[in-house]
Protein backbone atom coordinates (compact mmCIF):
# COMPACT_ATOMS: atom_id res chain seq x y z
CA UNK A 1 0.00 0.00 0.00
CA UNK A 2 2.84 2.41 0.93
CA UNK A 3 4.24 1.45 -2.67
CA UNK A 4 1.64 2.08 -4.25
CA UNK A 5 0.68 5.91 -2.76
CA UNK A 6 4.28 6.26 -3.87
CA UNK A 7 4.18 5.80 -6.90
CA UNK A 8 1.22 7.97 -7.24
CA UNK A 9 3.10 10.48 -6.01
CA UNK A 10 5.82 9.28 -8.28
CA UNK A 11 3.16 9.71 -11.13
CA UNK A 12 1.74 13.09 -10.40
CA UNK A 13 5.03 14.29 -10.33
CA UNK A 14 5.74 13.34 -14.01
CA UNK A 15 2.50 14.49 -15.03
CA UNK A 16 3.22 17.85 -14.26
CA UNK A 17 6.52 17.90 -15.51
CA UNK A 18 5.42 17.17 -18.34
CA UNK A 19 2.78 19.50 -18.48
CA UNK A 20 0.31 16.90 -19.05
CA UNK A 21 -3.67 17.87 -19.53
CA UNK A 22 -3.84 20.89 -21.71
CA UNK A 23 -6.86 23.61 -21.89
CA UNK A 24 -9.36 23.88 -24.70
CA UNK A 25 -8.44 27.22 -26.20
CA UNK A 26 -11.15 29.79 -24.90
CA UNK A 27 -11.79 33.57 -26.30
CA UNK A 28 -11.00 36.11 -23.79
CA UNK A 29 -14.02 39.06 -22.98
CA UNK A 30 -10.96 41.24 -22.03
CA UNK A 31 -9.61 44.85 -23.63
CA UNK A 32 -8.65 44.04 -27.43
CA UNK A 33 -5.11 44.76 -26.57
CA UNK A 34 -5.06 42.61 -23.99
CA UNK A 35 -6.73 39.99 -27.00
CA UNK A 36 -3.36 40.50 -28.44
CA UNK A 37 -1.16 38.72 -25.83
CA UNK A 38 -3.64 36.27 -25.48
CA UNK A 39 -1.86 32.59 -24.53
CA UNK A 40 -3.35 30.27 -25.83
CA UNK A 41 -3.30 26.33 -26.05
CA UNK A 42 -4.84 23.06 -27.45
CA UNK A 43 -6.60 20.08 -25.62
CA UNK A 44 -4.54 16.42 -26.01
CA UNK A 45 -5.39 14.77 -29.18
CA UNK A 46 -6.87 11.02 -28.39
CA UNK A 47 -3.22 9.17 -28.75
CA UNK A 48 -1.57 11.05 -26.47
CA UNK A 49 -4.22 10.75 -23.99
CA UNK A 50 -4.53 7.38 -24.49
CA UNK A 51 -0.28 6.97 -23.84
CA UNK A 52 -0.69 8.77 -20.26
CA UNK A 53 -3.96 6.22 -19.54
CA UNK A 54 -1.64 3.16 -20.29
CA UNK A 55 1.53 4.65 -18.42
CA UNK A 56 -0.66 4.94 -15.53
CA UNK A 57 -1.85 1.31 -15.99
CA UNK A 58 2.07 0.29 -16.90
CA UNK A 59 2.93 1.95 -13.52
CA UNK A 60 0.05 0.10 -11.20
CA UNK A 61 1.22 -3.11 -12.84
CA UNK A 62 4.82 -2.89 -12.03
CA UNK A 63 4.00 -1.75 -8.48
CA UNK A 64 1.22 -4.46 -8.12
CA UNK A 65 3.57 -7.32 -9.81
CA UNK A 66 6.34 -6.34 -7.55
CA UNK A 67 4.16 -6.58 -4.09
CA UNK A 68 2.92 -9.93 -5.13
CA UNK A 69 6.02 -11.09 -5.84
CA UNK A 70 7.56 -9.56 -2.81
CA UNK A 71 4.13 -11.01 -0.66
CA UNK A 72 4.67 -14.92 -2.08
CA UNK A 73 8.49 -14.35 -1.32
CA UNK A 74 7.67 -13.90 2.80
CA UNK A 75 5.24 -16.21 2.69
CA UNK A 76 7.34 -18.90 1.47
CA UNK A 77 10.13 -17.25 4.02
CA UNK A 78 7.52 -17.95 7.07
CA UNK A 79 7.47 -21.51 6.14
CA UNK A 80 10.35 -22.00 5.99
CA UNK A 81 10.94 -20.33 9.34
CA UNK A 82 8.09 -21.56 11.30
CA UNK A 83 9.96 -25.03 11.98
CA UNK A 84 12.33 -23.41 13.57
CA UNK A 85 10.47 -21.02 15.78
CA UNK A 86 8.00 -23.89 17.08
CA UNK A 87 11.35 -25.82 17.82
CA UNK A 88 13.07 -23.00 19.85
CA UNK A 89 9.13 -22.29 21.55
CA UNK A 90 9.45 -25.80 22.78
CA UNK A 91 12.48 -25.37 24.19
CA UNK A 92 12.07 -22.61 26.10
CA UNK A 93 8.83 -24.49 27.49
CA UNK A 94 11.01 -27.51 28.81
CA UNK A 95 13.20 -24.20 30.27
CA UNK A 96 10.25 -22.74 32.21
CA UNK A 97 9.69 -25.44 33.57
CA UNK A 98 12.39 -26.69 34.99
CA UNK A 99 13.27 -22.68 35.96
CA UNK A 100 11.10 -20.38 35.53
CA UNK A 101 12.78 -17.42 36.54
CA UNK A 102 15.70 -17.75 34.11
CA UNK A 103 15.37 -16.63 30.74
CA UNK A 104 18.13 -17.84 28.12
CA UNK A 105 20.28 -14.72 26.85
CA UNK A 106 20.94 -16.85 23.91
CA UNK A 107 17.24 -17.03 22.93
CA UNK A 108 16.60 -13.43 23.20
CA UNK A 109 19.34 -12.07 20.99
CA UNK A 110 18.24 -14.95 18.35
CA UNK A 111 14.52 -12.90 18.15
CA UNK A 112 15.87 -9.78 17.75
CA UNK A 113 18.73 -11.08 15.26
CA UNK A 114 15.29 -12.29 13.47
CA UNK A 115 13.79 -9.38 13.43
CA UNK A 116 16.66 -7.15 12.83
CA UNK A 117 17.33 -9.25 9.26
CA UNK A 118 13.60 -9.21 8.68
CA UNK A 119 13.56 -5.65 8.87
CA UNK A 120 16.34 -4.76 7.06
CA UNK A 121 15.71 -7.60 4.43
CA UNK A 122 12.38 -5.52 4.08
CA UNK A 123 13.41 -2.25 3.69
CA UNK A 124 15.78 -2.97 1.21
CA UNK A 125 13.28 -5.02 -0.89
CA UNK A 126 11.37 -1.01 -0.45
CA UNK A 127 14.24 0.48 -1.35
CA UNK A 128 14.72 -1.67 -4.49
CA UNK A 129 11.06 -1.71 -5.94
CA UNK A 130 10.89 1.95 -5.54
CA UNK A 131 14.39 2.71 -7.18
CA UNK A 132 12.96 0.11 -9.75
CA UNK A 133 9.42 1.94 -10.24
CA UNK A 134 10.74 5.33 -10.41
CA UNK A 135 13.21 4.08 -12.89
CA UNK A 136 10.20 2.95 -14.82
CA UNK A 137 8.49 6.18 -14.44
CA UNK A 138 11.24 8.54 -14.84
CA UNK A 139 11.16 6.02 -18.43
CA UNK A 140 7.55 6.53 -19.45
CA UNK A 141 7.63 10.04 -18.38
CA UNK A 142 10.53 10.52 -21.19
CA UNK A 143 8.25 8.45 -23.37
CA UNK A 144 5.33 10.87 -22.75
CA UNK A 145 7.23 13.84 -23.30
CA UNK A 146 8.84 12.59 -26.32
CA UNK A 147 5.58 11.75 -27.88
CA UNK A 148 3.72 14.72 -26.54
CA UNK A 149 6.01 17.18 -28.04
CA UNK A 150 6.17 15.57 -31.48
CA UNK A 151 2.19 15.70 -31.63
CA UNK A 152 2.04 19.05 -30.91
CA UNK A 153 4.74 20.02 -33.43
CA UNK A 154 2.97 18.28 -36.32
CA UNK A 155 -0.78 17.64 -35.52
CA UNK A 156 -1.44 21.09 -33.92
CA UNK A 157 -2.99 24.25 -36.35
CA UNK A 158 -0.95 27.06 -35.73
CA UNK A 159 -2.57 29.83 -33.11
CA UNK A 160 -3.79 32.80 -33.71
CA UNK A 161 -0.60 34.73 -32.03
CA UNK A 162 1.58 32.90 -34.25
CA UNK A 163 0.23 33.39 -37.84
CA UNK A 164 -0.31 37.23 -36.70
CA UNK A 165 3.13 37.51 -36.17
CA UNK A 166 4.29 36.07 -39.64
CA UNK A 167 2.25 38.03 -41.93
CA UNK A 168 3.10 40.99 -43.76
CA UNK A 169 1.02 44.50 -43.62
CA UNK A 170 -0.68 43.94 -46.82
CA UNK A 171 -1.81 40.12 -45.83
CA UNK A 172 -3.19 41.81 -41.81
CA UNK A 173 -5.67 44.24 -43.97
CA UNK A 174 -6.48 42.08 -46.51
CA UNK A 175 -8.29 39.64 -44.04
CA UNK A 176 -10.00 43.12 -42.97
CA UNK A 177 -12.27 43.00 -46.40
CA UNK A 178 -15.12 40.62 -47.39
CA UNK A 179 -15.94 40.93 -51.20
CA UNK A 180 -18.35 39.41 -53.94
CA UNK A 181 -17.14 37.00 -56.62
CA UNK A 182 -17.45 39.44 -59.42
CA UNK A 183 -15.42 42.25 -57.33
CA UNK A 184 -12.39 39.37 -57.54
CA UNK A 185 -12.77 38.73 -61.25
CA UNK A 186 -15.01 41.26 -62.84
CA UNK A 187 -17.00 39.09 -64.42
CA UNK A 188 -20.73 38.99 -63.69
CA UNK A 189 -22.27 36.62 -62.90
CA UNK A 190 -19.95 34.49 -61.21
CA UNK A 191 -21.07 30.81 -60.98
CA UNK A 192 -17.67 29.22 -60.53
CA UNK A 193 -14.17 29.72 -60.23
CA UNK A 194 -10.88 29.23 -61.65
CA UNK A 195 -7.70 30.85 -61.94
CA UNK A 196 -8.96 34.57 -61.99
CA UNK A 197 -10.48 34.17 -58.74
CA UNK A 198 -6.74 31.78 -57.91
CA UNK A 199 -5.17 34.41 -59.13
CA UNK A 200 -7.19 37.67 -57.42
CA UNK A 201 -6.70 36.06 -54.35
CA UNK A 202 -2.75 35.55 -54.13
CA UNK A 203 -2.30 38.92 -54.47
CA UNK A 204 -4.83 39.90 -52.48
CA UNK A 205 -6.43 37.37 -49.91
CA UNK A 206 -9.03 38.95 -48.27
CA UNK A 207 -10.45 37.84 -45.33
CA UNK A 208 -14.23 36.13 -46.94
CA UNK A 209 -16.76 36.39 -49.76
CA UNK A 210 -20.66 36.76 -49.91
CA UNK A 211 -22.63 34.97 -52.55
CA UNK A 212 -26.14 36.39 -53.64
CA UNK A 213 -29.03 34.87 -55.40
CA UNK A 214 -26.84 34.77 -58.24
CA UNK A 215 -24.50 32.82 -57.32
CA UNK A 216 -26.39 29.96 -56.58
CA UNK A 217 -27.49 27.34 -59.35
CA UNK A 218 -27.38 24.01 -57.60
CA UNK A 219 -26.30 22.91 -54.36
CA UNK A 220 -23.20 20.60 -55.81
CA UNK A 221 -22.18 24.21 -57.46
CA UNK A 222 -22.29 26.02 -54.33
CA UNK A 223 -20.51 23.23 -52.65
CA UNK A 224 -17.80 23.25 -55.12
CA UNK A 225 -17.22 26.86 -55.74
CA UNK A 226 -17.12 27.71 -52.45
CA UNK A 227 -14.68 24.76 -51.74
CA UNK A 228 -12.27 25.67 -54.21
CA UNK A 229 -12.39 29.24 -52.99
CA UNK A 230 -11.14 27.96 -49.66
CA UNK A 231 -8.62 26.04 -51.30
CA UNK A 232 -7.23 29.02 -52.98
CA UNK A 233 -7.28 30.88 -49.98
CA UNK A 234 -5.63 28.49 -47.12
CA UNK A 235 -3.13 27.85 -50.84
CA UNK A 236 -2.50 31.59 -50.97
CA UNK A 237 -1.54 32.58 -47.33
CA UNK A 238 -2.42 29.62 -45.27
CA UNK A 239 -5.75 31.03 -43.80
CA UNK A 240 -9.60 30.40 -44.71
CA UNK A 241 -12.12 32.38 -45.59
CA UNK A 242 -15.27 33.64 -44.11
CA UNK A 243 -18.19 32.73 -46.65
CA UNK A 244 -21.06 34.65 -46.01
CA UNK A 245 -24.83 34.67 -47.34
CA UNK A 246 -28.14 36.45 -46.37
CA UNK A 247 -30.51 33.62 -45.21
CA UNK A 248 -32.87 35.25 -42.39
CA UNK A 249 -36.09 33.68 -43.54
CA UNK A 250 -38.67 34.98 -45.34
CA UNK A 251 -38.41 37.24 -48.12
CA UNK A 252 -34.55 37.08 -47.81
CA UNK A 253 -33.08 33.92 -48.22
CA UNK A 254 -30.88 33.12 -51.05
CA UNK A 255 -30.62 29.11 -50.48
CA UNK A 256 -34.10 28.37 -49.71
CA UNK A 257 -35.55 30.78 -52.65
CA UNK A 258 -32.41 28.99 -55.13
CA UNK A 259 -31.28 25.98 -53.83
CA UNK A 260 -34.21 24.62 -52.06
CA UNK A 261 -32.90 24.25 -48.09
CA UNK A 262 -35.38 25.06 -45.02
CA UNK A 263 -38.02 27.74 -46.03
CA UNK A 264 -39.74 29.85 -42.91
CA UNK A 265 -41.90 32.64 -43.19
CA UNK A 266 -40.91 36.11 -42.57
CA UNK A 267 -39.96 36.77 -38.95
CA UNK A 268 -43.13 39.03 -38.00
CA UNK A 269 -45.09 36.16 -37.75
CA UNK A 270 -43.15 33.91 -35.36
CA UNK A 271 -42.46 37.22 -33.26
CA UNK A 272 -46.10 37.00 -32.75
CA UNK A 273 -45.33 33.96 -30.45
CA UNK A 274 -42.68 34.92 -28.86
CA UNK A 275 -41.57 31.15 -28.98
CA UNK A 276 -38.08 30.62 -27.83
CA UNK A 277 -38.30 26.86 -29.21
CA UNK A 278 -39.44 28.02 -32.90
CA UNK A 279 -36.24 30.46 -32.95
CA UNK A 280 -33.71 27.77 -32.10
CA UNK A 281 -35.33 25.49 -34.45
CA UNK A 282 -35.24 28.14 -36.91
CA UNK A 283 -31.45 28.76 -36.39
CA UNK A 284 -30.48 25.17 -35.83
CA UNK A 285 -32.85 24.51 -39.24
CA UNK A 286 -31.09 27.18 -41.34
CA UNK A 287 -27.69 26.56 -39.69
CA UNK A 288 -27.69 23.13 -40.99
CA UNK A 289 -28.18 23.81 -44.54
CA UNK A 290 -25.72 26.28 -44.74
CA UNK A 291 -22.88 24.08 -43.28
CA UNK A 292 -23.84 21.16 -45.33
CA UNK A 293 -23.12 23.75 -48.49
CA UNK A 294 -20.25 24.98 -47.01
CA UNK A 295 -21.12 28.93 -44.90
CA UNK A 296 -19.78 29.44 -42.10
CA UNK A 297 -21.39 32.77 -41.39
CA UNK A 298 -24.76 33.62 -41.85
CA UNK A 299 -25.39 37.81 -41.97
CA UNK A 300 -28.46 36.66 -39.39
CA UNK A 301 -30.95 37.27 -37.76
CA UNK A 302 -32.74 41.33 -37.46
CA UNK A 303 -32.36 42.33 -34.09
CA UNK A 304 -33.79 45.94 -35.16
CA UNK A 305 -37.16 46.92 -33.10
CA UNK A 306 -40.22 47.81 -35.73
CA UNK A 307 -40.72 51.75 -34.30
CA UNK A 308 -41.47 53.39 -37.25
CA UNK A 309 -43.85 51.45 -39.75
CA UNK A 310 -42.08 53.05 -42.84
CA UNK A 311 -38.41 51.80 -42.35
CA UNK A 312 -37.03 49.52 -45.34
CA UNK A 313 -36.92 46.07 -43.06
CA UNK A 314 -40.52 45.72 -42.39
CA UNK A 315 -41.65 42.30 -41.54
CA UNK A 316 -37.72 40.97 -41.69
CA UNK A 317 -38.22 42.58 -38.28
CA UNK A 318 -39.58 40.03 -35.17
CA UNK A 319 -41.55 42.68 -33.25
CA UNK A 320 -42.37 46.58 -32.43
CA UNK A 321 -41.43 45.02 -28.56
CA UNK A 322 -37.63 44.99 -27.83
CA UNK A 323 -37.89 42.03 -25.39
CA UNK A 324 -39.55 39.96 -27.98
CA UNK A 325 -37.22 40.83 -30.32
CA UNK A 326 -34.41 39.85 -27.76
CA UNK A 327 -35.60 36.76 -26.62
CA UNK A 328 -36.06 35.90 -30.88
CA UNK A 329 -33.15 37.01 -32.32
CA UNK A 330 -30.88 35.73 -29.28
CA UNK A 331 -32.19 32.04 -30.27
CA UNK A 332 -31.82 31.97 -33.41
CA UNK A 333 -28.51 32.98 -33.43
CA UNK A 334 -27.79 30.03 -31.28
CA UNK A 335 -29.49 28.11 -33.36
CA UNK A 336 -27.19 28.80 -35.79
CA UNK A 337 -24.05 28.37 -33.80
CA UNK A 338 -25.46 25.16 -32.69
CA UNK A 339 -24.96 24.26 -36.36
CA UNK A 340 -21.56 25.21 -36.44
CA UNK A 341 -22.21 28.61 -38.29
CA UNK A 342 -21.66 32.49 -37.15
CA UNK A 343 -24.40 34.87 -36.73
CA UNK A 344 -24.71 37.87 -36.88
CA UNK A 345 -27.20 40.16 -35.00
CA UNK A 346 -28.20 43.92 -37.48
CA UNK A 347 -27.89 46.24 -38.25
CA UNK A 348 -26.77 47.94 -35.00
CA UNK A 349 -27.68 50.50 -34.07
CA UNK A 350 -31.16 49.58 -35.07
CA UNK A 351 -32.79 50.57 -38.01
CA UNK A 352 -36.41 50.20 -37.51
CA UNK A 353 -36.73 53.98 -36.62
CA UNK A 354 -35.87 55.31 -39.75
CA UNK A 355 -37.56 56.96 -42.07
CA UNK A 356 -35.58 56.33 -45.44
CA UNK A 357 -33.56 53.89 -46.95
CA UNK A 358 -29.98 53.34 -47.22
CA UNK A 359 -29.59 51.02 -50.28
CA UNK A 360 -31.10 54.24 -51.98
CA UNK A 361 -30.72 57.21 -50.12
CA UNK A 362 -27.73 59.17 -49.81
CA UNK A 363 -27.83 59.82 -46.14
CA UNK A 364 -30.38 58.65 -43.80
CA UNK A 365 -30.91 60.05 -40.57
CA UNK A 366 -32.44 59.13 -37.24
CA UNK A 367 -33.43 61.84 -34.75
CA UNK A 368 -32.95 59.13 -31.61
CA UNK A 369 -31.01 60.05 -27.96
CA UNK A 370 -28.94 57.50 -26.39
CA UNK A 371 -31.63 57.35 -23.54
CA UNK A 372 -34.27 56.20 -26.08
CA UNK A 373 -31.62 54.03 -27.61
CA UNK A 374 -30.84 52.31 -24.28
CA UNK A 375 -34.64 51.71 -23.76
CA UNK A 376 -35.40 50.35 -26.94
CA UNK A 377 -32.74 49.67 -29.90
CA UNK A 378 -29.56 48.59 -27.83
CA UNK A 379 -31.71 45.55 -25.73
CA UNK A 380 -31.74 43.13 -28.64
CA UNK A 381 -27.96 43.73 -29.47
CA UNK A 382 -27.65 43.89 -25.27
CA UNK A 383 -28.88 39.95 -25.68
CA UNK A 384 -27.33 38.96 -28.35
CA UNK A 385 -24.03 40.03 -26.55
CA UNK A 386 -24.57 38.22 -23.22
CA UNK A 387 -25.32 35.21 -25.43
CA UNK A 388 -21.96 35.46 -27.27
CA UNK A 389 -23.22 36.44 -31.09
CA UNK A 390 -20.24 36.05 -33.20
CA UNK A 391 -20.79 39.01 -35.43
CA UNK A 392 -22.22 42.47 -35.09
CA UNK A 393 -22.90 44.64 -38.78
CA UNK A 394 -23.25 48.05 -37.90
CA UNK A 395 -25.64 49.75 -40.11
CA UNK A 396 -25.45 53.26 -42.69
CA UNK A 397 -27.90 55.56 -40.57
CA UNK A 398 -26.58 58.68 -38.67
CA UNK A 399 -27.94 58.84 -35.18
CA UNK A 400 -28.62 62.49 -33.84
CA UNK A 401 -27.40 60.90 -30.29
CA UNK A 402 -23.96 60.20 -31.09
CA UNK A 403 -23.91 63.69 -32.42
CA UNK A 404 -21.19 63.09 -34.68
CA UNK A 405 -23.27 63.11 -38.13
CA UNK A 406 -21.80 59.77 -39.47
CA UNK A 407 -23.03 56.84 -40.61
CA UNK A 408 -22.80 54.70 -37.43
CA UNK A 409 -20.66 51.90 -39.24
CA UNK A 410 -17.77 55.24 -39.96
CA UNK A 411 -18.51 56.91 -36.15
CA UNK A 412 -16.17 56.26 -33.05
CA UNK A 413 -18.93 57.01 -30.64
CA UNK A 414 -21.28 54.06 -32.36
CA UNK A 415 -18.49 51.60 -32.94
CA UNK A 416 -16.05 51.59 -30.09
CA UNK A 417 -17.68 53.93 -27.18
CA UNK A 418 -21.03 52.40 -27.37
CA UNK A 419 -20.81 48.60 -29.17
CA UNK A 420 -17.60 47.75 -27.38
CA UNK A 421 -17.47 50.30 -24.72
CA UNK A 422 -20.93 50.56 -23.18
CA UNK A 423 -22.86 47.42 -24.73
CA UNK A 424 -19.19 45.11 -24.13
CA UNK A 425 -18.92 43.61 -27.16
CA UNK A 426 -15.81 41.91 -28.17
CA UNK A 427 -16.59 39.69 -31.47
CA UNK A 428 -16.32 40.77 -35.01
CA UNK A 429 -17.46 44.25 -35.90
CA UNK A 430 -18.31 44.19 -39.92
CA UNK A 431 -20.15 47.04 -41.84
CA UNK A 432 -22.95 46.94 -43.68
CA UNK A 433 -22.82 46.52 -47.85
CA UNK A 434 -20.62 50.17 -48.55
CA UNK A 435 -21.69 49.62 -52.14
CA UNK A 436 -25.02 51.23 -50.85
CA UNK A 437 -25.81 54.89 -51.48
CA UNK A 438 -25.40 56.15 -48.21
CA UNK A 439 -21.45 55.34 -48.24
CA UNK A 440 -20.81 54.83 -51.90
CA UNK A 441 -22.60 58.40 -52.73
CA UNK A 442 -20.54 60.24 -50.18
CA UNK A 443 -17.01 58.63 -49.84
CA UNK A 444 -14.76 56.75 -51.78
CA UNK A 445 -14.07 53.22 -51.10
CA UNK A 446 -10.68 54.03 -49.48
CA UNK A 447 -12.02 57.04 -47.30
CA UNK A 448 -14.56 54.78 -46.10
CA UNK A 449 -12.37 51.93 -45.57
CA UNK A 450 -9.86 54.26 -43.26
CA UNK A 451 -12.44 56.14 -41.32
CA UNK A 452 -14.23 52.52 -40.30
CA UNK A 453 -11.23 51.25 -39.36
CA UNK A 454 -10.79 54.09 -37.32
CA UNK A 455 -14.51 53.70 -35.58
CA UNK A 456 -13.66 50.50 -34.82
CA UNK A 457 -14.70 48.27 -37.56
CA UNK A 458 -12.91 45.18 -38.20
CA UNK A 459 -14.32 43.73 -41.38
CA UNK A 460 -15.17 46.24 -44.00
CA UNK A 461 -18.34 44.67 -45.87
CA UNK A 462 -18.40 45.13 -50.18
CA UNK A 463 -16.29 48.35 -50.95
CA UNK A 464 -17.14 49.54 -54.48
CA UNK A 465 -13.23 49.10 -55.41
CA UNK A 466 -11.79 46.59 -52.47
CA UNK A 467 -8.44 47.13 -53.96
CA UNK A 468 -8.08 51.04 -53.80
CA UNK A 469 -9.32 50.62 -50.01
CA UNK A 470 -7.02 48.09 -49.44
CA UNK A 471 -3.98 50.25 -50.74
CA UNK A 472 -5.33 53.30 -49.07
CA UNK A 473 -5.40 51.47 -45.52
CA UNK A 474 -1.78 50.55 -46.22
CA UNK A 475 -0.46 53.97 -46.79
CA UNK A 476 -2.42 55.04 -43.99
CA UNK A 477 -0.79 52.71 -41.80
CA UNK A 478 2.98 53.31 -43.26
CA UNK A 479 2.13 57.11 -43.06
CA UNK A 480 1.04 56.95 -39.12
CA UNK A 481 -2.68 57.98 -39.96
CA UNK A 482 -3.46 54.37 -38.57
CA UNK A 483 -1.47 52.46 -36.18
CA UNK A 484 -0.61 49.23 -37.03
CA UNK A 485 -1.74 47.91 -33.59
CA UNK A 486 -5.04 48.96 -34.29
CA UNK A 487 -5.09 46.55 -37.29
CA UNK A 488 -3.20 43.78 -35.09
CA UNK A 489 -6.62 44.49 -33.18
CA UNK A 490 -9.08 43.50 -35.51
CA UNK A 491 -6.94 40.85 -37.63
CA UNK A 492 -6.72 38.87 -33.92
CA UNK A 493 -10.27 39.21 -33.88
CA UNK A 494 -10.85 37.34 -37.22
CA UNK A 495 -8.02 34.81 -36.93
CA UNK A 496 -9.33 33.56 -33.17
CA UNK A 497 -12.74 33.23 -34.88
CA UNK A 498 -10.79 31.64 -37.86
CA UNK A 499 -9.45 29.57 -35.41
CA UNK A 500 -12.19 28.04 -34.11
CA UNK A 501 -14.12 27.40 -37.26
CA UNK A 502 -10.93 25.52 -38.56
CA UNK A 503 -9.83 27.68 -40.53
CA UNK A 504 -6.10 28.25 -40.14
CA UNK A 505 -3.91 25.23 -41.43
CA UNK A 506 -0.58 24.71 -42.02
Amino acid sequence: MKQIKIIAALLSLSLILTGCGGDFPTETNSSESAAVEITETEPLNTETQTTYIQAESNIISAVTSKTTSETTANASNTATEAPKTQQKAEVQNEHREEKTTEVPISQSNDQQSFHTEDQSRERKATTTTISEITTTAMTITTSMTTQAETTTTTNRNPLPKVVLDGMTLEQKVAQMFMVTPEALTGITPMTQVGNGTQKAIEEIPVGGIILFAQNLTSRDQTKQMLAATQGYAKSACGIGLFTAVDEEGGLVARCAQKLGTAKFDDMASYGKDNNSDTALNIGCSIGRDLKSLGFNVDFAPVADVNICNSNELGNRIFSDDPQVVANMSSYVAKGLRNEGVCATLKHFPGLGAANGNTHTNSTVVIDRTLEQLREAEFIPFSEGIKTGVDFIMVGHQSVTGFGDNLPCDLSYKAVTEVLRGELGFTGIAITDSQRMNTIANVYNSGEAAKLSIKAGIDIILMPVDYRQAVNEVCAAVRSGEISEERINESVMRILRKKYALGLLKK
